[in-house]
């Protein structure tokens, strides 16, 4: 039986979290897939969120559809509101899991996750699932992020206690917050010929103060909401180590020459 995606998951539906996934676009976010979409194509996005990739990637197939699939139910609605409002029809959202994709097998042109392996317990039989529900000649292509090679600038105290939390709560939970360095590997394990691979790699970069606002912002309301709850929970952190982290992002957002980088391997895989 798939593993309930709840369990292994690290973050929750808060309106701080979805706050970070709503700034998400096709282009700030899967540009490596722009040149491959055609109008015609039907399209699955796992792992949709509130749904702004699923929705820009609908209005690049004006004759076919996309169908957004997310394991909880509540930033399902936003998504839906949101295609509502700005007048997108050929697009759907249900509640599914990456382990156990309720679709037939050859069903869709394209198969995206965009962050989803780095949460998820079982990579590679993600990937079997995405494979299985392409058509032949399709594409399952995923980009993932690689915490390990988050950079930032200046040195900060509280973002490299977050980053040593995150790592431990990750493999407490048996995910690989490394992803990015993992794609190809995994691909290859869930029975992708090496010749149908492409490989590529790109980064997220913070330095704008509206950049870092968001960015720093964000994570920074996160540390007292699901993090707090893994960290402390886990034995992992302590309120202390949690009000480091806090002060941490703060001090960076306020810092004029703050930058972030977070880079994310990105694989493209034609389905034989």
């Amino acid at each position: 039986m798939a593993q309930d995606p709840s369990k292994v998951y690290m973050n929750d539906q808060s309106e701080a979290v979805l706050r970070t996934y709503k700034w998400r676009t096709a282009e700030n976010s899967v540009a490596y897939l722009l040149p491959h979409i055609q109008p015609h194509m039907h399209i699955l996005d796992i792992g949709c969120g509130p749904g702004t990739i699923s929705i820009d990637l609908a209005t690049r197939v004006p004759h076919g559809r996309v169908v957004g699939v997310d394991y909880a139910s509540e930033p399902l609605d936003s998504g839906r509101a949101l295609a509502a409002e700005r007048g997108v029809t050929n697009i759907d959202f249900a509640v599914g899991n990456a382990l156990a994709l309720d679709f037939p097998d050859n069903t869709f042109d394209l198969v995206c996750v965009h962050q989803v392996l780095v949460h998820n317990s079982d990579p590679v039989q993600a990937l079997r699932e995405m494979r299985r529900v392409a058509k032949p000649g399709g594409i399952v292509a995923a980009k993932e992020g690689d915490v390990q090679v988050m950079v930032w600038h200046p040195e900060n105290e509280g973002l490299q206690v977050w980053r040593d939390v995150t790592m431990k709560i990750a493999r407490s939970r048996g995910v690989e917050m490394n992803a990015g360095r993992r794609v190809l590997s995994w691909a290859l394990e869930a029975g992708f010929p090496r010749e149908s691979i492409a490989c590529s790699a790109s980064a997220y970069c913070f330095s704008t103060p509206e950049e870092r606002e968001y960015w720093g912002g964000t994570m920074g309301e996160r540390t007292f909401g699901s993090f707090r709850k893994a960290a402390i929970g886990g034995g992992h952190a302590t309120e202390d180590g949690l009000k480091t982290i806090s002060e941490g992002w703060k001090q960076w957002v306020a810092q004029e020459d703050g930058w972030f980088t977070a880079m994310s391997g990105e694989i493209l895989c034609r389905v034989l």
